[in-house]
């Protein structure tokens, strides 16, 4: 219909009057904003993130790879798709989801297609997870060895509906995992 707008984020320029360093972390760091908005200022504070990337891994038989590791924050082991940070230089979303699925699950895909991005927590933090569904599964070149968490990763082929109807009844809470798999879900669908 002649105008309508397509329904889309805004992003908008705004002052930055200060920032500061608050906590320097190993992954990511604490920032204090000071912008300009509107007719005065606020002051924000953030975990300020390099971004990731998440693969939602299929078979051919219509199986998810899921991976289960331990969560500090949340105590608890919970599922997970391979996911990483966007840690290396030069290396883009699409790299780190392949070098993420070779480094948690010893695979490589044929096929890769972007699902989604999203921004996790835009209310505390800019990290942005870039999805993307890899086919034509394989054993990659070489073998990873883990260590600190992922030393214990647990790997499951689950059927995508399952894990579809595990997210629907809260039994897997994992934001990237449940984003990951609804939208590859609808994907299929379409």
């Amino acid at each position: 219909m002649a105008g309508e707008q397509t329904l889309a984020d805004e992003p908008i320029e705004v002052t930055v009057l200060d920032s500061d360093l608050v906590y320097e972390g190993r992954v990511w760091d604490v920032r204090s904003d000071t912008v300009s908005y509107g007719d005065g200022q606020i002051v924000r504070q953030y975990v300020d993130h390099p971004g990731a990337a998440a693969v939602v891994a299929l078979d051919d038989d219509g199986r998810v790879l899921l991976i289960q590791q331990y969560r500090h924050p949340i105590r608890s082991r919970d599922w997970e798709v391979p996911a990483g940070l966007l840690d290396v230089d030069g290396e883009t979303p699409l790299q780190s989801a392949q070098r993420e699925l070779a480094e948690e699950a010893d695979l490589a895909a044929a096929s890769w297609e972007p699902l989604v991005s999203v921004y996790t927590t835009p209310g505390g933090n800019d990290e942005i997870v870039h999805l993307f569904l890899a086919r034509g599964l394989s054993p990659a070149s070489e073998t990873h060895e883990r260590a600190d968490e992922e030393a214990d990763i647990r790997i499951e082929w689950m059927p995508l509906a399952d894990v579809v109807a595990a997210v629907f009844a809260g039994r897997m809470r994992n934001g990237i995992l449940a984003t990951g798999v609804l939208a590859a879900s609808e994907r299929l669908r379409a």
